[in-house]
């Protein structure tokens, strides 16, 4: 039986691109880039280049950009690194409802350590309005974090326009974007969305797990959340991961040239499987926009009524399909998903998700296997269930 891997949102399989790119810094830059004899100095070159690479592919100077460990440290730092930062100026952080947890957690406990939190509600589409994350900003507003894209929903939000909200009504406020779903589906360029602090990983788009980045706009303040060597310009401690970064620059570069090609790849098989789903399966609730074209082309997230999640993926997983219930973050959790909860979904209901996200490798064939497989398994669950 041929695997349909069906949860590129949780992770994807490392671009064999990538890796070639990888291996010569696998054998040869195993230096510390700090040092200064040759081996070291290896390494520090890779470590240059990768750096550049990324900075060219996002528009912006390669000193605005700070490796890290992935999307999770870059949102904390963010948000961490500003509120100590800035705290002198305020104590003031807005967010909206629907985050990822890696947002969502720190600003939480800044606010059991004194700060005040404002969480912007969304509509039932899971979108935040500019209008209301403007009318929220005030005179001591330090930080609003707002994501790009939900990694559960696939709801791309109007980053740029509530930037310029943000800005208009205080130019002083950071304005951060956790962009870690978003990278080659849309335009990322920091200038583009206007924003002073981006988030971005590897493992989301073909590259290596254990590293992303954090840009931050120049005079952005931002305190270490690491402390320990200089690295980074002292902005996060730590022996730099080489391979790594150069990893994540050829992600970076390949989901930004070949974003048209793969947008559209991955729109056609998503739409293949909702026609199917919504012809054969009731009822059924789409969740995210009932607009196709202001979601992830990737993403589709719908409700069962009347079965589990969790027993939806496990006979998928026996059919040769793999899939989620949710946020991948969030296995094995029996709270209904946060995102759900913000959109107006009753929590029976929410228990009943499933989460489907095409990729580069999928074919029609596939999708049409999960088709195929999905409404046979609604239905013998539905048998089951008590009524």
């Amino acid at each position: 039986m041929e695997r349909a891997y069906l949860d590129h949102a949780a992770t994807t399989p490392l671009d064999p691109r990538v890796l070639e790119a990888m291996l010569p810094a696998l054998r040869d830059g195993w230096g510390n880039p700090s040092g200064v004899y040759r081996e070291a100095q290896a390494a520090h070159a890779l470590l240059d280049e990768a750096r550049d690479s990324i900075a060219a592919t996002l528009e912006c100077a390669a000193r605005e950009i700070i490796l890290t460990s992935g999307g999770t440290e870059s949102d904390n730092l963010a948000i961490r690194g500003v509120a100590q930062a800035r705290a002198h100026a305020g104590r003031h952080l807005i967010t909206s409802a629907i985050e990822h947890h890696a947002v969502l957690h720190p600003m939480e406990a800044l606010e059991a350590e004194g700060f005040e939190l404002t969480v912007l509600p969304v509509d039932g589409e899971g979108f935040v309005d500019p209008s209301e994350v403007a009318a929220a900003v005030r005179e001591d507003t330090i930080l609003v974090s707002v994501m790009a894209a939900n990694n559960e929903i696939g709801t791309v939000q109007p980053i740029a326009e509530i930037a310029r909200a943000v800005k208009e009504r205080n130019p002083r406020t950071v304005m951060h974007s956790d962009a870690v779903q978003a990278a080659g589906a849309i335009d990322v360029r920091p200038d583009a969305l206007g924003v002073d602090l981006l988030s971005l990983t590897a493992h989301k788009i073909y590259g290596p797990k254990g590293v992303g980045l954090l840009y931050q706009r120049r005079r952005t303040p931002l305190e270490p959340l690491l402390l320990g060597g200089g690295q980074e310009e002292e902005r996060r401690a730590g022996t730099e991961n080489v391979a790594s970064a150069v990893g994540l620059a050829t992600a970076l570069r390949l989901a930004c040239e070949e974003q048209a090609a793969r947008t559209a790849h991955a729109r056609g098989l998503r739409d293949a499987l909702w026609r199917e789903l919504r012809e054969r399966v009731h009822p059924l609730r789409l969740n995210g926009p009932a607009d196709f074209e202001r979601r992830l082309p990737n993403n589709l997230h719908v409700c069962f009524p009347g079965v589990e999640g969790e027993s939806i993926l496990l006979q998928l997983d026996m059919e040769g399909v793999a899939a989620s219930s949710g946020s991948a973050c969030s296995t094995g959790s029996t709270e209904p998903s946060h995102v759900l909860s913000a959109l107006g979904v009753d929590a029976d209901t929410a228990h009943s998700a499933l989460r489907l996200s095409v990729g580069q490798s999928n074919t029609e064939a596939q999708v049409e296997q999960a088709a195929a497989a999905i409404p046979q398994i609604i239905e013998r669950l539905r048998a089951l269930a008590p009524v």
